[in-house]
């Protein structure tokens, strides 16, 4: 669409989304997937968590059961596909480098979306459009992956032009609301419906729409005060922000977690102690490396197991326990011997059990208790040397190559992914051939 344009003089913020970003990391190394209606299910095979545009068009919507979808698409031969997380890991931080060669400052808000700050960069583009088109191209051609970009003068605008990249097909998946004609953008934001505002759940848009203000256009014009006296600050701030007043600072540096939460649903029922201490202590290694990863120790560990709620005709049981630890550390070799204390504690023979988890608390920086005098429990020099060592491991040969705790090769309670694609990115054994003709 032709429009005047504003250049990226004033402050100004991108966010790049990737499209149906499962559904295209799927596509990118299998093109027989292509136009075809796909969707990739939860852990255990259990519900849609990706829809491809076909399969939305047939009206499935987030999370419905797998189950439910059986008749509809040998109706309409949907393809289903197990979640591949190592493969979209490593898909999304491809994004993220090539994102940060447009822009020093990047805040990755999740696996598929990343905040650009723009300011200063006036003069490499002439325009955000010019801009956001050179990032659509060159991440699909380094990576296939389809994305669409939105340019505001603020986070919460720049967030309502992806959303309106993506679907309005005129402005060819990349949207500057500083360029679109003030009659034009009234028009739009009439159009869009408050729930799509970033921020704006569900029980607030009820709310909202209670009062009559039901479209973006109407948000943005109620004043702020109002919006404080009703909802709190932070919806006061949103409607600042929807009138081009930043108030959301880019978070280049994401904040150190204060609780970090390691659970899964089995892949099938699980009753002994044995297997439930397996798939503890591998949360507990996956919480451990995540901690030190933020340079962080915690000061306790709390442990859940639970049956299967919806198996109405087995007898329930959920417990949990938090266990202190002599002192904060991130060693696995500590963790893992406090979670399995506090399992041995909640553990009851007899039970069918489908979840278990762990959560660490109680964290603080590692730099709090560096010059300690008491004695440390897996928290001194060695134990830093030893833990660096074996995630450096982990991360060149692959997860649990070193682990602290032995576990059998055939895991009851690992995920159920019976449609798994291959991990092309991450293994040998299944990166794509090619051949040449």
């Amino acid at each position: 669409m032709t429009t005047s344009s504003a250049s990226i003089s004033q402050p100004m913020f991108a966010l790049v989304d990737v499209n149906n970003f499962y559904v295209s990391c799927e596509r990118a190394f299998n093109p027989n997937l292509i136009n075809r209606p796909v969707v990739v299910l939860s852990n255990n095979d259990g519900c849609a968590v990706a829809r491809s545009n076909e399969v939305k068009a047939l009206g499935v919507k987030m999370g419905t059961p797998w189950f439910k979808l059986k008749g509809l698409a040998k109706q309409h031969h949907i393809i289903a596909l197990s979640s591949n997380y190592t493969l979209y890991g490593d898909m999304s931080d491809r994004v993220m480098t090539i994102l940060r060669d447009f822009s020093t400052h990047v805040e990755v808000y999740s696996i598929d979306e990343c905040f650009l700050g723009l300011q200063g960069l006036g003069k490499l583009w002439s325009t955000p459009t010019e801009m956001g088109q050179s990032i659509r191209q060159r991440i699909r051609q380094w990576t296939s992956l389809p994305v669409c970009v939105g340019f505001g003068s603020t986070k919460t605008l720049a967030k309502l032009a992806n959303h309106i990249a993506k679907k309005q097909l005129d402005f060819n998946s990349v949207c500057d609301l500083s360029s679109i004609p003030s009659t034009q953008l009234e028009a739009l934001l009439s159009a869009i419906e408050v729930d799509e505002v970033w921020g704006v759940g569900r029980q607030i848009s009820q709310h909202l729409n209670t009062v009559g203000i039901k479209t973006v256009k109407a948000l943005r014009d109620t004043p702020p005060s109002w919006l404080r006296a009703k909802f709190g600050v932070v919806m006061e701030r949103l409607g600042y922000e929807l009138r081009g007043v930043s108030c959301l600072a880019l978070e280049e540096v994401s904040a150190p977690k204060k609780q970090i939460i390691s659970s899964r649903s089995f892949g099938q029922l699980i009753y002994s102690l044995t297997e439930l201490s397996e798939s503890v202590a591998s949360y507990v290694s996956s919480a451990a490396e995540k901690l030190r990863r933020q340079r962080s120790v915690c000061n306790a560990i709390q442990v859940f197991i639970q049956t299967n709620p919806f198996r109405e005709q087995d007898e329930q049981y959920s417990n949990c326990i938090t266990v202190p630890l002599p002192n904060a550390s991130s060693d696995t070799r500590l963790l893992v011997r406090a979670a399995l204390f506090g399992l041995k504690h909640i553990y009851r023979k007899g039970y069918a059990y489908k979840k278990a988890g762990v959560i660490l608390t109680g964290i603080d920086p590692v730099t709090l208790y560096q010059d300690s005098l008491l004695t440390q429990y897996g928290a001194d020099e060695k134990s830093a040397r030893l833990m660096s060592v074996l995630d450096q491991l982990n991360q060149k040969y692959g997860r649990n190559t070193i682990s602290v705790f032995s576990v059998r090769s055939k895991k009851a309670w690992s995920m159920r992914r019976e449609i798994m694609s291959p991990c092309y990115t991450t293994n040998w054994n299944d990166v794509p051939i090619a051949h040449a003709h």
